[in-house]
């Protein structure tokens, strides 16, 4: 098996090597045009469309914690770049970017831009946003890689790194506001719409400073302050709010009766592996463990299908993902068992324990897992604990292997793997591990990412299962082309109407 995967891996670096990061420069690529239902018949709608939000948390972007009001940041703010449902950067308030070296990235701005009260967005607005983001509690870990933001003129900003990162503008997704709130004390984006409130409803209403050709049937979005996850989605189902988006990161403990559409996210559902003792220090038995594992299963059973198997470390939305496929989303159980023998263990020392949390997605996972290793010819016990003691388990690298989760920044980093201290590093030897260096490696610019991907695959550090995904749940009256995804859930808004 290894011996197919070298060619395959290898023929892949040698094709990802002739358009790695050499292209340093992007410019504002053109408008897609997007097919849709057309709108201009309906009347403007002041009043059906409803959205939950947190009345106790923040409605600042900076300051902000709920899931609610979060979703509610990409109608009134706007980024430098937004990803698409592949993972790539799009252009918004950014015009182009360049590297000028491995740790300074130049994004030069649209001029022209206003904030919804009429004043020009210039530089400073984004140097000042980026210091709020970066100690905020929704873009701090995507800007851990940046040291410092400086205005190089009105219409150009300077970011430096602290790290190299080929892929960093990826993470300029955080809102840019004005300094100064408005007059009612409600954050200022450049957004679709901006905050209102009168007759005792908080809104969003039509941002009639934006961009001429955005000419929506809703003209005016009301805020409804619901606050518990359970009552969001009851609300959806007898139509008190219009509109959700759900994360799924604690299941769905009700079935959602409207209409829904899955949506891709980051977040990696994989295996954690002691590399250091046990026998999953056996290399060959990490290469049976992955072999064993059928993603396909685990997806429609431990998720309920929002899922994508990973058939690469990398998200299986990106071209990345799509160019670097390592893995089967079926069980290869001759093979595994083949990668057992290898092993040289014997079979009375073919003894594994998974660890889990009571989540119940990672606690379905494990129960799949467990039976699919023992079909391979391991002997497996699952040990289940509370969040609290399962973290703790994992600090302590008290196991054999462990069901993980974690979302990944927009760049697809593996730092949090491949660095010391990382919070899903435990149980790898980063020291000593080529697949860490190599990774390394290819951040600096030393190596392309296809040797990085060849050393993964032969020392399995640890093994991704599959990629969550969340979900879009919108009243059965709504009616237009929704391409909304996570990232952008109102992506077409415009184009959206009430029966």
């Amino acid at each position: 098996m290894i011996k197919k995967l070298v060619c395959v891996i290898t023929a892949f670096a040698l094709c990802f090597s002739l358009a790695a990061c050499g292209a340093k420069k992007s410019e504002s690529p053109a408008p897609v045009s997007v097919q849709s239902e057309t709108t201009s018949f309906h009347e403007i709608d002041t009043s059906s469309f409803k959205l939950s939000y947190s009345k106790s948390d923040s409605l600042n972007p900076f300051s902000s914690k709920t899931l609610n009001n979060q979703v509610l940041q990409t109608l009134v703010f706007e980024g430098l770049f937004i990803l698409d449902e592949q993972w790539e950067a799009e252009n918004v308030l950014a015009e182009s970017y360049e590297y000028t070296d491995s740790e300074t990235l130049t994004v030069k701005l649209k001029q022209g831009v206003t904030f919804s009260n009429g004043k020009p967005l210039k530089a400073e607005n984004v140097v000042y946003s980026f210091n709020q983001a970066k100690d905020s509690p929704h873009w701090s870990a995507a800007l851990s890689c940046f040291s410092s933001a400086s205005e190089e003129g009105d219409y150009e900003v300077k970011f430096r790194l602290s790290r190299p990162n080929p892929e960093a503008h990826k993470l300029l997704t955080f809102a840019v506001v004005k300094k100064d709130s408005d007059k009612k004390g409600y954050p200022i984006g450049s957004g679709r719409y901006k905050f209102g409130e009168g007759d005792g409803l908080v809104y969003l209403e039509k941002n009639e400073k934006y961009r001429e050709e955005f000419s929506p049937h809703f003209s005016k979005l009301i805020l409804v302050n619901i606050t518990a996850e359970e009552s969001i989605e009851n609300a959806v189902n007898i139509g008190n709010i219009s509109f959700a988006f759900r994360d799924m990161s604690s299941g769905s403990k009700n079935k959602i009766q409207v209409n829904k559409k899955p949506v891709s996210l980051n977040n990696l559902v994989y295996i954690g592996i002691n590399n250091e003792s046990g026998i999953t220090k056996n290399e060959y038995i990490r290469q049976a463990i992955a072999l064993a594992a059928d993603r396909e299963t685990l997806v429609k059973s431990a998720y309920r299908g929002y899922a994508k198997s990973a058939l690469s470390v990398f998200n299986p939305a990106s071209a990345l993902g799509r160019q670097s496929r390592i893995f089967a989303s079926k069980a290869k159980l001759d093979e595994a068992k083949r990668a057992i023998a290898q092993s040289g263990l014997d079979e009375s020392e073919l003894k594994l324990d998974i660890l889990t949390s009571n989540d119940e997605g990672k606690a379905n996972a494990a129960q799949l897992l467990k039976q699919q290793l023992e079909a391979a010819g391991f002997k497996v016990t699952i040990n289940k604990e509370k969040s609290s003691e399962y973290k703790s388990k994992i600090k302590s690298k008290s196991f054999n292997i462990y069901i993980g989760e974690t979302k990944l920044t927009g760049d697809m980093s593996l730092n949090s793997f491949f660095t010391n201290g990382g919070s899903t590093s435990y149980g790898i030897n980063n020291g000593e591990s080529k697949c860490a260096a190599s990774y390394s490696g290819y951040l600096n610019g030393e190596n392309e990412i296809g040797s990085f991907i060849l050393d993964f695959s032969q020392e399995l550090p640890f093994i991704p299962l599959l990629y969550r995904q969340g979900m879009i749940c919108y009243s059965n009256g709504l009616r237009g082309d929704m391409q909304g995804y996570a990232d952008n859930c109102f992506s077409n808004i415009e184009d959206w109407y009430f029966n």
